[in-house]
Parts: structure tokens; sequence; C-alpha cells
């Protein structure tokens, strides 16, 4: 089953496609999105699932403990249907120093679940 959301990252605008419609994304598009989404959003966000989400940015601005860190992306990401639980994902997180502030740079490695190619995602939590 080929499902569409709308491609949206997170913070961002809805993107239109080449024809004027609503850009949709699929596939290991769609599971980066979802992903991000995941692990950016704060717990009890949503309304009517107050248990979704990682919360990263809660972070920015404590001390880092990365194995905490690293714990939580990886507990979060394996909830998500794209992402394939063998091999395991590789998750690297390092501590970055932005101006005001601190923050942490997350990098991901997993294979999409459907098709079993590699994926990389990298992001940086920041204020």
């Amino acid at each position: 089953m080929n499902l569409n959301d709308l491609s949206q990252y997170v913070g961002g605008d809805l993107s239109p496609s080449g024809t004027g419609d609503l850009q949709a994304a699929n596939g290991t598009l769609r599971g980066q999105q979802r992903v991000l989404r995941r692990l950016l959003t704060n717990p009890g966000d949503y309304l009517f699932h107050p248990e979704y989400g990682a919360g990263l940015p809660q972070y920015v601005g404590q001390p880092a403990d990365i194995a905490k860190i690293r714990a939580l992306i990886r507990g979060q990401i394996l909830l998500e249907d794209s992402v394939a639980k063998s091999p395991a994902p590789v998750i690297t997180v390092v501590p970055v120093r932005v101006s005001g502030g601190g923050g942490f740079a997350v990098s991901i490695k997993y294979h999409d679940a459907a098709t079993g190619q590699p994926v990389n995602l990298n992001f940086n939590v920041s204020k």
C-alpha cells in the first residue's frame, strides 16, 4: 500500500507541486518527514495523542546528556513504520555551540522498512 502525506518539514510551509497542487510526500521522503516530526514534537502537543513525540528541543540549553538523548531518539524512531528494526539504526549526537546558546547535531542512519535502502538523516536542534 502506498500512502501519501502532504510534504511539509517541521516548522516549514506546505510545498507546492509543479502543477500548483500541494506536494505529496511518499516513500523515503514521507518516512524522513515523519521521523523529524516525531523527534521535534513535544509530548502533549498533540491533543489526541499526548504521548506522541520525543521533545528534543527541550534539551537545548541544558547540560547535554548524550546517552539519554541518543536512547530517546532510538526509542522514538523505532515507533515509525518506515524505520527498519534490523539492521539497527546508527545514531550520533554531538553537542554544538551556536549563537545564542548551545544545541546538538543529530545524524541518523537507518534502513527504509519498505525498500531496504539506507537513509541518512542529519539535522541540528538549537534555539
